[in-house]
C-alpha cells in the first residue's frame, strides 16, 4: 500500500509513468529510501514510521531552502504525510568519497577539499538554518537542553561503561556528569544544532557538500556538530587535518559572529568530550545489546580520541577524568585500536657506538647523518644540555642549518609512510645519528616525530639511545 503512494506521488509530480523503483541502503534509520525513474526523471521516495519525525524533516526542509542552504528539494507530500519524494542528489556520499583516507589514515589534497568545503557550509546551517525557525517543529524536543545532557551521559554510563566491567562510584561520577551539564549548558543561541552531522549525511554533487538527514536537529550550541563531524571516530583525522578543518569553520564563522578563538577552543573541547561518551554509548546499545559486532569493532577508535583529549586533564571533573583514563588504558580496548597502524620507530644515536639495529626483522628505512649541521656541542655552554632543551633548540634554529636538512628529510621520509600505509606494512625504521648522540640528532628525531604524529595516524615511538629515553607519541 505504501509503495503504492509513492508511486502516485511520482506519477502525479512527473507526470510520467513509474519505470524503475530501487531500494536504498540505510544506516540505522527506520525510514525506507527508493530511488524512482520514470522517462528521464529520478527521485528519491521515502517512506517514514513515524509522523511527528517526517514533519520535522519536511519543515526544516521548507525553511532551509528558503534560506538558501544545500539541501534536496520537497517536491511532494502524501495527505497523511507519512511518505513524501524528494530531488535526488546523486549516489556520491562524502563517506564514500574519503574511504582511501579512512582506510590508510592518510587523506589526499582531494579527500581534504572535499572535507574543507563541507565544514564551511557549517555556520550557515546553524545561522541560516535558525534564523527565524520555529523550533517547535523540532523532533523529538525543540531545543538542547538537561534532558537532552542527561539522556546522553546516563546512554554512556548504563549502555557503555558498565558493560565494560570497570568498577565505579555511581554517586560520584553523578557529581561529575551534573557539574559537565551546567558547562555545556552555558551557551544560549538562536542557532541549528543538526545533532547528526557527519560524513554519511553529506552527498557531493557538482563538487559542492548538499546535506540530508537533519530531522533530529533542534536549537543548540554551534560546538556540538563541530565536534561530531572532525571527532567521527572511524574517520581517523590526523591531527593537522582536524586543526586545518576547525580553522576553515572559523573563517566560515566570523561572518556570522565575531569570535574569541581561544574561548571556542576551549568549549569545543568540552563538546568533544560530550560527543565521544555518547558516541560510546551508541557503540555499546548496538554492540553490547543489541549484538552488532560491528559496532563494537568501532569502539577503539572513539577510545583514540578519547585518550587523545586526556593528554590534558579535566581538572573541573576529577572523578570522571580518572575513571575515563582508567578505561582507555584497558587492554581490550587499548591494543586493538594499535595493532593495525604502521609503527614509525625513530632513533637518535652516535655514530662511534654504532647504527640501531633493526629489531623488527625488516630490515630498510633511514639513516641519516645530522654532522653536516652546525654542533652545538663544540661548545662548551651547550655541553650540559641535549637537542630536548629549550637552549639548543634555539641555537639549532637560530643557527638555521638543520631547518633546510630537516625539510629533505620530511620529502623522503612521507614518500615511504605514504606508502607503507597504502601497503599495509607494520614497521618503518628511521636513525638520526651525530657525533655524541646528544644534540643535532636528538633535535631532528624529535621534530620528525611532532611531524609524522600530527600529519599521519600512525603510532611513533621514539629511542634517545644514548640519552636511554624511550617514549611514544
Amino acid at each position: 500500500m505504501a509503495k503504492d503512494i509513492l508511486k502516485s506521488l511520482f506519477e502525479n509530480y512527473t507526470g510520467q509513468q513509474l519505470a524503475e523503483k530501487t531500494e536504498l541502503p540505510t544506516s540505522g534509520s527506520n525510514r525506507r529510501y527508493f530511488r524512482l525513474k520514470g522517462g528521464n526523471i529520478s527521485v528519491i521516495g521515502v517512506l517514514g514510521n513515524n509522523l511527528e519525525e517526517n514533519r520535522a524533516f519536511i519543515a526544516l526542509s521548507k525553511h532551509f531552502k528558503d534560506q538558501g542552504l544545500h539541501v534536496p528539494t520537497l517536491l511532494a507530500v502524501a495527505e497523511d504525510e507519512m511518505s513524501y519524494i524528494q530531488e535526488d542528489l546523486g549516489d556520491k556520499v562524502l563517506f564514500d568519497q574519503i574511504a582511501q583516507g579512512r582506510e590508510s589514515g592518510f587523506y589526499n589534497s582531494f579527500e581534504c577539499n572535499l572535507l574543507c568545503r563541507t565544514i564551511e557550509q557549517l555556520p550557515k546551517i546553524q545561522f541560516k538554518g535558525g534564523k527565524g525557525l520555529d523550533w517547535n517543529v523540532c523532533y523529538p524536543q525543540p531545543a538542547f537542553d538537561e534532558r537532552m545532557v542527561d539522556f546522553d551521559l546516563n546512554y554512556f554510563k548504563y549502555c557503555f561503561l558498565k558493560a565494560t566491567g570497570l568498577e565505579f562510584n555511581e554517586g560520584l561520577l553523578q557529581d561529575d556528569f551534573e557539574k559537565l551539564k551546567a558547562d555545556l549548558l552555558e551557551d544560549d543561541e538562536d542557532t541549528f544544532l543538526y545533532r547528526d552531522f557527519q560524513a554519511r549525511n553529506v552527498i557531493i554533487r557538482d563538487g559542492e557538500p548538499y546535506f540530508i538527514d537533519y530531522q533530529g536537529g533542534r536549537r543548540g550550541p554551534i560546538y556540538y556538530d563541530v565536534a561530531s563531524f572532525i571527532w567521527q571516530a572511524r574517520s581517523r583525522y590526523p591531527e593537522d587535518l582536524k586543526q586545518e578543518l576547525i580553522r576553515t569553520y572559523l573563517r566560515a564563522l566570523r561572518s556570522f559572529t565575531q569570535v574569541d578563538e581561544a574561548h571556542f577552543r576551549e568549549r569545543l573541547r568540552l563538546f568533544v568530550l560530550f560527543r565521544t561518551l555518547q558516541v560510546l554509548g551508541a557503540y555499546g546499545f548496538r554492540g553490547y545489546f543489541e549484538k552488532k559486532p560491528h559496532f563494537l569493532a568501532s569502539v577503539p577508535y572513539a577510545l583514540d580520541n578519547l585518550r587523545t583529549l586526556l593528554q590534558t586533564p579535566f581538572k573541573d571533573y576529577p572523578y570522571l577524568n580518572g575513571i575515563l583514563s582508567k578505561l582507555t588504558s584497558m587492554p581490550q580496548f587499548y591494543e586493538i585500536a594499535i595493532d593495525k597502524r604502521l609503527e614509525v620507530h625513530i632513533y637518535s644515536f652516535a655514530y662511534k657506538k654504532g647504527i640501531p639495529a633493526d629489531n623488527t626483522g625488516n630490515g630498510g628505512g633511514y639513516v641519516f647523518d645530522c654532522r653536516s649541521i652546525n654542533n652545538p656541542g663544540k661548545y662548551e655552554h651547550y655541553r650540559q644540555f641535549n637537542g630536548n632543551d629549550p637552549e639548543v633548540i634555539k641555537f639549532l634554529e637560530d643557527d638555521g642549518e638543520v631547518l633546510v636538512f630537516l625539510d629533505s628529510v620530511y620529502k623522503l621520509v612521507d614518500a615511504h609512510v605514504q606508502r607503507f600505509i597504502e601497503r599495509k606494512f607494520t614497521h618503518l625504521q628511521v636513525c638520526f645519528g651525530c657525533t655524541g648522540g646528544q644534540h643535532r640528532s636528538v633535535f631532528c628525531a624529535e621534530r620528525l616525530a611532532k611531524h609524522l604524529s600530527g600529519k599521519y595516524n600512525v603510532r611513533v615511538t621514539i629511542t634517545h639511545r644514548e640519552l636511554d629515553i624511550e617514549k611514544m607519541m
